[in-house]
């Protein structure tokens, strides 16, 4: 199953199977914050075990796009499924499928990391006994188990990110969304998340779906979609994205779709 864009910044809305249910499923919505149209018929597909980039400039829609995806407003029409669940008429399920690192950091800095990650899969209904195998064992993978005891406050914003990720899997999700995770970090702690992402992704089949602005951020992706005003002007492979618009790398070939300005 793929998207294809049609016509000039026009998401297809046929959708051929071929790959089973997407375990993250839009289906051409629409957000509208008075005249201004904030996603513009977007539609899109992720599949268990799939990385994919949303790549846009500041104000392409990615904010609005998750702000949907983790049930904090609704679309003005279009289809939202988590898991086969409507985010609409099903909103529990489809939620608890989700597993989401924000934008702005949400630890309680006051915490150690073990309190921060205990409570949170309280909230999931995780028995204690469990929780804690779970938390040690991710905290180990993340390289993190001997800051387990610390406040939050105590840690470099790299590892906030990183207790921040290991509280977005702790409950098992199918899929997980990053919104611009690496913002506020220098290029070594964005490069060591980025890592740990892939790490954890191999260990369980989730489907992530990662928001960023930064070009080299999508060069690990399996696809990397486009936003720009609202609309999915792109939806392919890096390499195929590259090869299309006839560019040297991803950077240049966002650039020629958006018209955008490069990040640093």
């Amino acid at each position: 199953m793929r998207i294809k864009g049609r016509g000039q910044g026009s998401p297809g809305d046929e959708l051929t199977q071929g790959e089973g249910t997407p375990a993250l499923f839009l289906g051409n919505v629409v957000k509208t914050y008075g005249p201004i149209r904030a996603l513009d018929g977007v539609s899109l597909a992720a599949f268990a075990g799939e990385f994919i980039a949303l790549l846009g400039p500041n104000g392409a829609g990615k904010t609005t796009l998750f702000q949907l995806l983790s049930g904090l407003f609704v679309p003005d029409s279009g289809r939202i499924e988590v898991m086969g669940h409507d985010m609409l008429r099903d909103p529990v399920p489809a939620l608890a499928t989700l597993g989401i690192v924000f934008q702005q950091p949400t630890l309680d800095l006051e915490l150690s990391v073990t309190a921060n990650l205990l409570f949170y899969a309280g909230l999931h209904g995780i028995p204690r006994a469990v929780a804690q195998t779970r938390i040690a064992a991710a905290l180990a993978r993340a390289g993190l188990s001997d800051r387990a005891h610390e406040r939050a406050a105590q840690l470099s914003g790299g590892n906030r990110r990183r207790v921040e990720l290991v509280r977005a899997l702790i409950h098992e999700p199918r899929v997980l969304l990053m919104d611009e995770p690496t913002v506020g970090l220098d290029p070594a702690s964005r490069g060591e998340l980025r890592a740990l992402m892939l790490k954890m992704r191999a260990e369980r089949p989730v489907a992530v779906l990662w928001a960023t602005h930064l070009c080299d951020e999508a060069a690990d992706a399996d696809r990397v979609i486009v936003l720009h005003h609202g609309k999915v002007l792109a939806d392919a492979a890096p390499a195929e994205l590259v090869a299309r618009a006839n560019a040297a790398g991803i950077e240049e070939a966002f650039l020629a779709l958006t018209g955008a300005q490069p990040a640093g």
